[in-house]
């Protein structure tokens, strides 16, 4: 099993050049990325394009991924779904046919989405809940409403830097207890 670490691995070799780091990369997340291509496209003989598509996107971008300690897979998935949309948009530009828009798929979640959502945001609540009350406050308050550090420090009276520290600590705290 390929891990976190490894596929960050390929994607910094890519971003240097190794064409054995693509292959791998290619062979370790292809029939992820596919299923992706073929969600949003509805459409295999597309899908395999755009999938062929979206690799020679992600080698010539392989020097934009920074390595955060989030899931690279994200990363991969976001410019492969992006690409997928960008050739829906360009077919829906090029053809006026109502019909071939009534034809496409609903984007909504299905039933396995929405189970596995709802057990990403159990463990997201019991982890904030694991926060001292006005650390997980702020960062609601910063990344879900759209505060600014000045107007949580207005709101909590503190000064703008232990704001920023009470952020940065408050998440990594989140992803410790996210890995676990």
């Amino acid at each position: 099993m390929t891990t976190t670490e490894d596929i960050e691995a390929m994607i910094t070799g890519m971003a240097g050049g190794d064409r054995n780091a693509f292959e791998n990369l290619y062979a370790a997340t292809s029939a992820k990325l596919f299923g992706v291509c073929l969600r949003v496209l509805n459409n295999r003989a597309e899908a395999e394009d755009a999938l062929q598509d979206a690799f020679v996107k992600i080698w010539r971008n392989a020097d934009r991924y920074k390595v955060n300690g989030l899931s690279p897979m994200t990363w991969l998935i976001t410019v492969t779904r992006n690409l997928c949309i960008d050739r829906i948009r360009a077919r829906k530009a090029t053809s006026g046919d109502m019909d071939e828009v009534a034809a496409l798929e609903d984007s909504a979640p299905g039933p396995e989405a929405l189970a596995i959502a709802a057990s990403d945001r159990a463990r997201i609540v019991g982890c904030m809940a694991g926060l001292d009350p006005d650390k997980a406050g702020a960062v609601r308050r910063a990344y879900l409403e759209g505060e600014t550090y000045q107007e949580l420090a207005e709101v909590y009276g503190v000064p703008l830097n232990t704001i920023r520290t009470w952020l940065r600590r408050s998440l990594q705290k989140l992803r410790e207890c996210l890995s676990q």
